[in-house]
């Protein structure tokens, strides 16, 4: 009864259908910390074209990652949606960034463009030979050969007359995620994920006003504000919603008086018992049962991978620069770990003392799967 109560309460308070297009107003790809709405969209059966803008269709996969495809480049994973300033970071499945940005444009006709850009120049080099001596890009480079790349053409022009390096490319336009408070010699931060914005659809009216953006009709691109979950019948709604509430929320109080009474019930009928128990067993005391904890022992602990974090600070799987315990941010030399399964990073000190008595991530609650912590 309850539940069915709270449930009622929850779909008129947070009702999320646009009643028009029958369109989700928000989805979940897995764990992430951001929703998915308008002019984004899951690509799907239940999500119709009046839904999602012409180019903002995202898949989920298997692993709960949401993935954006950019035409002439192929898949990216999403790491977070600003809806507010219109920006979304992406970052390369296959964590070789540099290598996809110097072989690709934006289209005139894409939907996004970078944040920032700045010119680079990409050699490449004997790997005895500049090793040992400059920031190279590791994912571009082997035993034989390095990659590097460089802002200055008078660098990369020494480069090639003292090292006999070879020019990739000529100097084109890189998207970065900001530009550097300081000129860098060579840059081995290319692979930091990549900030894109986009202008049409501008939602950022809407966002700000906290309202639901929306086609405003089936035929054309033009979006409008909404600000309740559905269009037209607006008014109606919400005195349907006012007179809904004003019967459901006396029922509920009720409802919960009476639990709260049933359950002081019971417990005064537990303490009878066993006052009656301590007189027939002649005031013997009854021993506690001791307490278990959920927690894991060291070695499944120390078993979990441990990172220790180089300078661009940037932690494998879907955390952001924060540890989501102590919500301090991540600094170089500093060593986290990774949670298996969800993949979820924290400080290694603050995730430690957490598992010793909780066995869950703390963001997703997941419980990794005893074969899981038996083949770590």
């Amino acid at each position: 009864m309850d539940n069915l109560l709270i449930f009622f309460v929850s779909f008129l308070l947070f009702s999320s259908i646009y009643a028009k297009h029958d369109c989700p107003l928000d989805s979940i790809c897995g764990n992430n910390r951001f929703d998915i709405r308008f002019p984004f969209g899951l690509e799907g059966p239940e999500n119709n074209q009046h839904c999602t803008y012409p180019g903002f269709n995202l898949k989920c996969n298997n692993q709960g990652r949401a993935i954006l495809n950019l035409p002439g480049a192929g898949d990216f994973y999403v790491r977070d949606i600003d809806y507010l300033t219109q920006e979304i970071q992406l970052y390369d499945p296959s964590n070789c960034l540099p290598k996809w940005l110097i072989n690709f444009q934006f289209p005139p006709s894409s939907n996004f463009k970078a944040v920032f850009y700045r010119n680079y120049t990409f050699l490449t080099c004997s790997t005895d030979l500049v090793t040992s001596k400059f920031s190279v890009i590791g994912c571009m480079s082997n035993s034989t050969i390095s990659t590097l790349a460089t802002s200055s053409m008078s660098l990369a022009n020494q480069m090639k007359s003292l090292y006999n390096c070879s020019v990739l490319n000529s100097t084109l336009p890189v998207p970065v995620s900001w530009t550097p408070k300081y000129e860098a010699v060579f840059s081995s931060d290319l692979n930091n994920d990549l900030v894109l914005t986009w202008d049409e659809p501008n939602c950022q009216d809407c966002e700000a006003k906290r309202d639901f953006c929306g086609f405003k009709n089936a035929t054309s691109r033009e979006i409008q504000c909404f600000d309740v979950p559905g269009t037209g019948n607006a008014k109606g709604i919400q005195i349907f919603r006012i007179v809904a509430l004003s019967l459901v929320i006396p029922a509920l109080t009720c409802s919960m008086a009476v639990t709260c009474y049933i359950c002081y019930e019971k417990s005064r009928d537990s303490r009878q018992a066993a006052a009656a128990l301590q007189n027939t067993t002649g005031g013997a005391a009854i021993a506690p049962q001791p307490e278990t904890t959920n927690g894991l022992d060291d070695s499944t602990i120390e078993s979990y991978t441990k990172v220790v974090l180089g300078e661009s600070r940037r932690v494998p799987g879907p955390n952001h620069g924060t540890c989501p315990i102590c919500l301090g941010e991540y600094h170089a030399k500093e060593i986290v770990r990774s949670i298996p399964e969800c993949e979820h990073c924290f400080h290694a000190e603050c995730i430690d003392e957490w598992l010793k008595i909780n066995g869950t991530c703390p963001v997703c609650r997941n419980t990794p799967s005893p074969a899981h912590v038996n083949s770590s």
